[in-house]
């Protein structure tokens, strides 16, 4: 098998930009092209000013000033890269499904179909193809099948490289991965992908396993995650009720060695592309085999994090009367987690359209989200016309604006700067009753309440 010295990656996402950066960073001999169809996406990658890459990721843009144009490259020339590569990403986009069988619950894989054909029908030569992207156990089958079948009679090696990525420190777990994960069949392309990584990898931290261990690890690691997310969510409705802190709960099991403190901090929900899909996948495939049981299972963890966040909708609606309707909601964050502008399954969409179902006006602000993207998200749900969503929630560039004559504060991300604000004056601005409803668990209920606040934060009594 020839060296690798050209990597193209199909998809220039939250996973295939931070992720090519980091490679070429940390490998100065490697020539990186990231392409995607997406033309406003390989601009704003291209754009002289690093505060407009499409992706927030702290860290990410120094990495980005630093190798490209010499050694990375962003291309909308899709065909020309394949030709050129000796090894290829597949970082494409693979949503739940809303159409056919498996809607709702089953990986929609046309992107990965189509990025094979297009491989298949442009590659002269013999090519490693890497799936880095999410997919369900067995896909490596059907892309072998695509690849020798549909192709010019050239060798493919596919190789299973999961993503094990926290938006927000994406480029530290990158630099420091807990493990890179490689499956394949070939030795030889194992081993090739093994030698990129070892250049700063230590070799105990990269595992190499068989293609459907790979594949099936990926689900199984961010299904336990979530787990853990919902098991302390439905920990803390019974805290609210009992008298218990949630957060006292958490630390005591958490200093359990067994168990450990990750993955325990209450609050309205988990949010991303990958938790909600990889489970729905999970359990999709669990039924395809007639697993129900496990099915049943795992379903449980979506479930209740549905619950958490309607249950949050609800305790707003319930505080404030038993009627939010033509009242000022100030939502805090709308991003599904800090350090990040990704809004995918962000509790915030959700609980907004609860309560704009009772017709609350809701007044966002976000440090990293744009005004667009918030309306772009509400305009999906198709639950009114985008006109009413604009109607209806307003976005503001400053958290005292959005604040203003509000009859309550909801917390929906977890940013650092929320806690630093001068809640005295949004108090003073805010109508009376004031209330502050605490998603995230992050602000000093006690230190609201003495400025005059009604506070409710999530596992928490009375407050």
């Amino acid at each position: 098998m020839r060296e690798i010295k050209n990597i193209t990656c199909i998809g220039a996402g939250y996973v295939g930009g931070p992720t090519m950066s980091v490679i070429a960073q940390k490998n100065p001999h490697l020539n990186i092209t990231v392409v995607d169809l997406n033309r406003e996406r390989i601009a704003a990658w291209n754009h002289e000013d690093l505060s407009k890459l499409p992706i927030y990721e702290p860290g990410l843009d120094a990495i980005v000033k630093k190798v490209r144009g010499k050694n990375l490259f962003f291309s909308t020339n899709i065909e020309k890269a394949i030709d050129q590569a000796d090894m290829i990403f597949i970082s494409v986009n693979t949503p739940t499904k809303t159409y056919g069988k498996g809607k709702g619950k089953a990986a929609d894989l046309k992107h990965i179909e189509l990025c094979a054909r297009q491989i298949a029908a442009v590659a002269k030569d013999d090519k490693i193809v890497v799936e880095k992207s999410t997919l369900p156990v067995r896909t490596a089958e059907a892309l072998k099948s695509i690849l020798h079948n549909t192709g010019n009679g050239v060798n493919f090696h596919i190789l299973s490289n999961p993503e094990f990525l926290a938006e927000g420190t994406a480029v530290q777990d990158l630099e420091n991965p807990d493990r890179v994960l490689i499956g394949g069949e070939n030795k030889e392309a194992i081993q090739a992908l093994v030698t990129i990584y070892q250049s700063w990898v230590p070799k105990e931290r990269i595992i190499t396993t068989n293609l459907w261990s790979s594949e099936l690890s990926k689900l199984v690691a961010n299904a336990f995650l979530a787990q853990r997310v919902s098991s302390i969510n439905a920990i803390s409705e019974l805290c609210e009720v009992t008298g218990a802190d949630v957060n006292e709960v958490a630390y005591a099991v958490g200093a359990d060695s067994r168990i450990g403190p990750k993955f325990l901090k209450a609050s309205v929900g988990f949010g991303g592309s990958c938790f909600q899909k990889d489970i729905l996948n999970l359990v999709y495939i669990a039924r395809t085999y007639n697993l129900d049981k496990v099915a049943d299972y795992w379903e449980q963890v979506i479930l209740m994090n549905n619950h958490q966040k309607e249950r949050f909708a609800d305790k707003i609606i319930k505080t404030l009367y038993n009627t939010v309707n033509e009242k000022n909601i100030a939502f805090l964050g709308w991003s599904f987690k800090k350090d990040t502008n990704d809004t995918r399954e962000s509790a915030a969409i959700s609980v907004a359209n609860y309560l704009l179902e009772e017709e609350a006006n809701i007044i966002v602000y976000d440090p990293k989200v744009s005004e667009d993207q918030i309306y772009r998200d509400l305009d999906s749900l198709n639950t009114r016309n985008s006109n009413k969503n604009r109607e209806m929630v307003k976005v503001v560039k400053s958290p005292y604006e959005a604040c203003k004559q509000a009859h309550a504060v909801a917390i929906l991300t977890e940013w650092d700067e929320f806690k630093t604000y001068d809640w005295q004056k949004i108090y003073e601005n805010m109508y009376k009753p004031a209330f502050v409803f605490d998603g995230r668990n992050i602000l000093d209920s006690k230190k609201l309440t003495e400025l005059g606040f009604k506070a409710y934060v999530i596992g928490k009594h009375n407050n």
